[in-house]
C-alpha cells in the first residue's frame, strides 16, 4: 500500500516542476521575512530570482547547526509567533538547543511524512502501534504519535524505558507494530525471554526504528529474535524529526520524501555538489515548512543519493543508510555527545586532571554502554577509599545531569593515560554494529 500516491509515485518531470517552484517560493520567502537569512544572500550576492533552476540551488547559502543556535531561540522563524502553534528542541546537553517550530499547516506536514513512514513498512488503520519513542522535547515521540493517529492506528503512547511494562502492553493490548531505538529493540528481545513470555503470545510484526546508527546484521538479530521486520527511519530535529526518509519493503535504500525535503549531497570540505553516488554530506532543504523554514541544512550525516526503479512502485530518489558522520559527534542511546562536553564538565570538578577517556561498547543487553577513564591528580590518588568513591559519584551525577547520560566511571592513577603529541586520542569506540 502507498500512502500517497499523488506525491510517492509522480513523474520525475512532474516532481521537479513543483520542486522548483516550491525552492522559488521558499527562497523569496526567507529573504523577505528572515532577517538571518536576508543578510546571507547579500553577503553570497544572490537574489531570490536568481533561482531559475533546481541546479541554481548551489548558489544559495548553507545553514549549519551553529547558525541555529547563533539565533536561538527565535531568530529563523519565517512567521509572526501567533502563528506557532507547536516548539521542539534538541536535548540542549552543548548548552543552547536548536529549535525547530511548527505552524498548524506544518505539523499536518510532519504527520503526513511519518503516515509515509508508517505505511511503507506495512501499517495501516487496523494496526495497534507501540510508540517507544521518547515524549515531549524530542521529536521521535510525537513524530511517530501524529503519523500512527494520521493513517488511523490505535497508538500507545508509552515512550521508552520500563521495558518489562512494554512487553506486558504488547502482549496485553495486542501490539503489532513497535517504534523505537534498534539497540532497544534488541534489549526488548532480551527482557522478553528473561519474563519467560512466549514471541508467539505477541502480535508485534513490524519495527520502525531509527535515531541511531545500525548495521544490516543487527537488523537480522532483531529480526531473528522478535519475529518481525525491522525498518529504518531517518530524520533530524532540525529539518522537522522523523519522517524525512525511511525504508520500504524491500528494504534497498530509504526513499526520501521529495515533495517536502530537497536533498543533495556535497563534499564535506569544498560544499561542492556530488553526483549521485558519490558519498558525501547529507544536505537538505525544507520545501513545505513555514515556521522555521531552513536553506541547505548541513546534516553532517555521511550517505549517497541515486535514484533507481523500486518494486514498491515508488518513485523516489533514496539515500543509502548512513555510514556515518563528519564531525566527532557520539549517539548513546539516541542521546548526542560530544568529547568536548565530556571535557568541560570534567574540568569544573576538583581532584582530576584533564586528561581522560571515552570507551564506548555496546553491552550483552546490545545497549550502548560508556565508560569515562580519568586520571585522578597526585592529591587525590593518595585518599581514602571513601573519598574516592565520593568523587566518582560526584562525576557520575555530573554526566547524568548535564548529559542526559549513564556512564560508567574509572578513576585512574597519575601519568596512566597515554600522552600524544598531536591530536589526543579521547575516543576509544568498541562498538561493533
Amino acid at each position: 500500500m502507498i500512502w500517497n500516491p499523488e506525491a510517492e509515485q509522480a513523474e520525475q518531470e512532474v516532481r521537479e516542476k513543483q520542486q522548483l517552484a516550491d525552492l522559488q517560493k521558499l527562497a523569496k520567502k526567507v529573504y523577505e521575512k528572515v532577517p538571518f537569512y536576508k543578510q546571507r544572500f547579500d553577503e553570497m550576492k544572490v537574489k531570490p530570482e536568481d533561482i531559475k533552476s533546481l541546479e541554481d540551488i548551489k548558489y544559495l547559502p548553507f545553514t549549519t547547526k551553529t547558525d541555529l543556535r547563533d539565533t536561538y531561540p527565535y531568530g529563523l522563524l519565517a512567521v509572526p509567533m501567533k502563528d506557532i502553534v507547536e516548539v521542539h528542541t534538541s536535548s540542549g546537553t552543548t548548552g543552547i538547543p536548536v529549535v525547530d517550530a511548527y505552524t498548524r499547516n506544518d505539523l499536518g506536514g510532519w504527520a503526513e511524512g511519518m503516515a509515509r513512514t508508517l505505511t511503507m513498512a506495512g501499517a495501516g488503520p487496523e494496526d495497534v502501534l507501540q510508540n517507544g519513542y521518547g515524549y515531549g522535547l524530542f521529536t521521535g515521540g510525537l513524530g511517530a504519535h501524529y503519523g500512527g493517529q494520521k493513517i488511523g492506528m490505535t497508538v500507545l503512547p508509552i515512550s521508552s524505558g520500563n521495558t518489562e511494562r512494554q512487553i506486558n502492553f504488547m502482549r496485553d493490548f495486542g501490539t503489532t507494530v513497535m517504534t523505537c531505538t534498534p539497540s532497544y529493540a534488541l534489549y526488548i528481545s532480551e527482557v522478553l525471554a528473561k519474563m519467560g513470555i512466549d514471541r508467539n503470545q505477541l502480535k508485534l510484526r513490524i519495527g520502525c526504528m531509527g535515531a541511531e546508527p545500525w548495521s544490516d546484521n543487527m537488523r537480522k538479530e532483531i529480526e531473528k529474535k522478535l519475529g518481525i521486520k525491522a525498518y529504518d527511519i531517518y530524520g533530524l530535529t532540525e529539518i522537522t524529526g522523523p519522517g524525512v526518509s525511511s525504508e520500504c519493503e524491500v528494504q534497498s535504500g530509504l526513499h526520501v520524501n521529495e515533495d517536502l525535503f530537497y536533498p543533495e549531497v556535497i563534499n564535506p570540505a569544498t560544499g561542492e555538489v556530488l553526483p549521485y553516488g558519490e558519498k558525501g554530506e547529507l544536505v537538505i532543504t525544507t520545501l513545505k515548512k513555514e515556521g522555521t523554514p531552513l536553506v541547505r541544512y548541513r546534516t553532517r550525516d555521511i550517505t549517497y543519493l541515486y535514484r533507481e526503479e523500486c518494486a514498491c512502485g515508488r518513485t523516489t530518489i533514496k539515500m543509502h543508510r548512513l555510514f556515518g558522520r563528519v564531525d566527532d559527534m557520539l549517539i548513546i542511546k539516541g542521546v548526542n555527545v560530544f568529547p568536548s562536553q565530556v571535557e568541560q564538565l570534567l574540568i569544573q570538578i576538583k581532584g582530576i586532571t584533564p586528561n581522560y577517556q571515552i570507551i564506548l561498547t555496546r553491552g550483552d543487553n546490545h545497549l550502548d554502554e560508556m565508560e569515562i577513564k580519568v586520571e585522578m591528580d597526585e592529591n587525590t590518588f593518595s585518599d581514602e577509599t571513601k573519598d574516592l568513591e565520593s568523587l566518582k559519584n560526584r562525576i557520575y551525577n555530573s554526566v547524568k545531569s548535564k548529559l542526559g547520560i549513564y556512564a560508567k566511571i574509572r578513576l585512574v592513577e597519575p601519568m596512566s593515560i597515554t600522552r600524544s603529541e598531536g591530536k589526543a586520542k579521547r575516543v576509544i569506540d568498541n562498538r561493533v554494529i
